[in-house]
């Protein structure tokens, strides 16, 4: 009888001590709760609590990687995009992220998902596609001032894609094909005002030599010389007609 009663008090220690003793690791802290108060932080280590007085809620302080799920994001311009992104955040303060904040990995991820649509909605397009480092740091330091009160720190934000419909990127195709042909025709028109200016300066040139406007026609001549046809008819400079003494 004796013996079964120390071997019942035995389980008794035993079943109290598993239920006393935590052993967290390097990177993890013990928020304490006795009786329902908040009595503290403790670890790392072995820490011990007592049994059906106190409460302790573990807490990772290692960077979390939050994937922000894909977002409908109306643009400034009223383009419509499918925008994705991933946040890295922290716990620096693990009695607030336990006390301020029911579940602060959700709070986190919704607060992201909402910031994301706000921030870029507020921007263009053009602005989404060339300026995406300055949105990133827009929304990291939106959303690491809202955390603040949880204990979280944003360390970084980053958008992932931009997608657009069909039909947007099909505009954006004929947008930039129109673009690269107004360019062209400029570039064109540039080239023949300059090509036109500069044959003026040599008809200029050439006009103020008589011998120099002959030389020109002989070179003309000698050039189409060359041509496959049969018959060639070319003017006749009535400043030869001197040369030659035609009358």
């Amino acid at each position: 009888m004796i013996s079964m009663t120390i071997l019942y008090i035995s389980l008794f220690v035993i079943i109290l001590l598993g239920a006393s003793i935590r052993i967290l690791r390097e990177y993890d802290r013990g928020v304490v709760f006795t009786l329902g108060r908040f009595t503290g932080v403790k670890g790392p280590g072995l820490i011990v609590i007592i049994p059906l007085v106190q409460q302790m809620v573990r807490v990772d302080l290692r960077t979390i990687v939050l994937d922000v799920p894909t977002q409908d994001v109306i643009s400034h311009d009223n383009v419509s995009v499918h925008v994705n992104a991933v946040v890295y955040f922290r716990v620096i303060d693990p009695q607030k992220a336990i006390i301020q904040v029911e579940n602060f990995h959700m709070a986190t991820s919704q607060l992201a998902q909402t910031t994301l649509r706000s921030v870029l909605g507020g921007h263009e397009l053009d602005e989404m596609l060339s300026e995406r480092e300055r949105l990133n740091a827009d929304i990291q330091d939106i959303l690491d001032k809202q955390t603040d009160i949880w204990g979280i720190k944003i360390s970084n934000v980053e958008i992932k894609h931009i997608d657009l419909d069909e039909s947007m990127i099909r505009a954006i195709a004929k947008q930039a094909e129109a673009e690269r042909e107004r360019r062209a025709k400029v570039i064109n028109a540039k080239g023949e005002l300059e090509a036109s200016k500069n044959l003026l300066e040599a008809a200029n040139v050439i006009s103020q030599n008589p011998i120099g406007i002959q030389l020109r026609y002989l070179q003309t001549l000698s050039d189409i010389s060359g041509d496959k046809t049969n018959t060639i008819v070319f003017p006749f400079p009535t400043e030869l007609n001197k040369m030659f003494n035609i009358k």
